[in-house]
């Protein structure tokens, strides 16, 4: 007897600021799961920016990156308004590379190298200085951090009806460990009494 079931693949969803280099060390894991799980991603950003700009007691610099982290979440967003979603990711990877693994601190640089790696028109670039889509970003932000609360950062990851912050790591899982590594953490985030299991970090991201 021939089995007819199709399998259909299950949905996450990933809420990234392109500046946080513990959301990139997690998108990296989120890559390495989709090789071994069933499961696809959807992309969306959140700003650090937004989730901070309010706060009291921050120093000058990171006042300073703050206001300056609007550029790269209005650029993927104005790229993803005028070409389509699919775009999110790539952007997303370019610029995540050129600042986490090259060290490139100028974010307009940053800005314009993504958007030509990717095969985007340079005049996206222009959206990073203007407010055209910022309340896109914010829904978007808005969505991600409303199903874990206020209390944390970025990444947020939702999946089959569980959200979660993080997991903050510091290396990226490869193969079978990254799988490993997802059950377990689908797994806790899945008790609705389950808030937090933590330890000190003692070793910065590596990207490796």
């Amino acid at each position: 007897m021939t089995d007819t079931t199709v399998s259909s693949s299950n949905k996450a969803d990933f809420w990234f600021d392109p500046l946080c280099p513990f959301a990139w060390v997690t998108s990296r894991w989120i890559g390495e799961v989709e090789k071994v799980r069933d499961m696809s991603v959807d992309w969306h950003v959140m700003s650090l920016s937004v989730l901070n700009g309010d706060k009291e007691g921050m120093s000058e610099e990171y006042k300073s990156l703050m206001e300056r982290g609007w550029g790269p979440v209005r650029v993927i967003t104005a790229a993803r308004e005028l070409h389509g979603s699919d775009v999110v990711k790539p952007l997303y990877d370019a610029m995540g590379t050129l600042i986490h693994h090259e060290g490139n601190k100028d974010l307009t640089e940053v800005v314009q190298k993504a958007l030509a790696q990717v095969g985007l028109p340079a005049e996206l670039a222009k959206f990073a200085d203007q407010t055209s889509y910022d309340a896109q970003v914010r829904a978007s932000h808005d969505a991600g951090i409303s199903q874990v609360g206020q209390e944390v950062g970025t990444p947020v990851v939702a999946f089959n009806g569980t959200a979660f912050f993080g997991p903050v790591i510091t290396r990226i899982p490869r193969g079978e460990e990254a799988g490993r590594l997802w059950d377990a953490t689908v797994e806790l985030a899945s008790f609705p009494y389950f808030f937090e299991i933590k330890r000190s970090r003692t070793e910065s991201p590596q990207f490796d």
